[in-house]
């Protein structure tokens, strides 16, 4: 069983993900972390909890949802692992970073590309790969259909969906994803998002303006 543990980083207050199971297997999913107290919180984390990091994995590669991966890679070698198209994105974030007075060591190593249909394994369990783009190019999200739950990224929020005046970005092309890949989910599937609280699809159906 997958239990999840979220944290808040950065001036962008970013949800940076930890799955984890009964064996001490974990994966990361889009390590905000930027300052060095945010690093040793998640490093510290993993280390209390005796987890053996497995994977290194991002929805997108904002440079919000970015800042930590060499640090994670670095400290647990491991490869980062991305949907292809986001990887003009991923080369592009440094410059962002200075655009926002956020300067950062971007992941320079390889890479494995996901894509829809991919599962990853956690032990016995397993995420599935959904192709969601529209905020980013090649933005994927993880669903768990076991446990009904799923990593949006930025995708879809608690009564908000993500923006789509950055670069690769196109609106019409996400509320069609969230319709289509999204909201044919379950109504009990639980959102975990790249900002903010958690939510639901069934609320997300029946409260979010931007999706009535």
């Amino acid at each position: 069983m997958i239990r999840i543990q979220s944290f808040q980083f950065s001036p962008i207050q970013e949800n940076t993900y930890v799955l984890y199971n009964e064996f001490n297997k974990c994966l990361v999913i889009d390590p905000g972390c930027y300052y060095d107290d945010e690093r040793d919180m998640l490093a510290g984390f993993i280390s209390k909890m005796n987890l053996e990091p497995q994977m290194l994995l991002n929805t997108h590669c904002h440079l919000d949802h970015v800042f930590g991966n060499k640090f994670v890679a670095d400290k647990y070698s491991l490869t980062l692992q991305i949907h292809e198209k986001e990887k003009f994105v991923l080369d592009f974030a440094p410059k962002s970073g200075l655009m926002y007075n956020l300067p950062f060591d971007n992941y320079m190593g390889p890479i494995i590309y996901l894509k829809e249909g991919d599962r990853i394994k956690l032990g016995e369990d397993e995420l599935e790969v959904i192709e969601a783009p529209g905020h980013s190019p090649g933005h994927i999200c993880f669903y768990c259909r076991k446990q009904g739950f799923i990593i949006s990224g930025d995708v879809l929020f608690q009564r908000s969906i993500g923006r789509t005046d950055l670069p690769g970005g196109d609106h019409e092309q996400l509320l069609k994803n969230i319709r289509e890949k999204l909201f044919v989910l379950p109504d009990s599937t639980i959102v975990y998002s790249g900002h903010g609280p958690e939510t639901t699809i069934g609320e997300e159906k029946l409260y979010n303006p931007f999706l009535q």
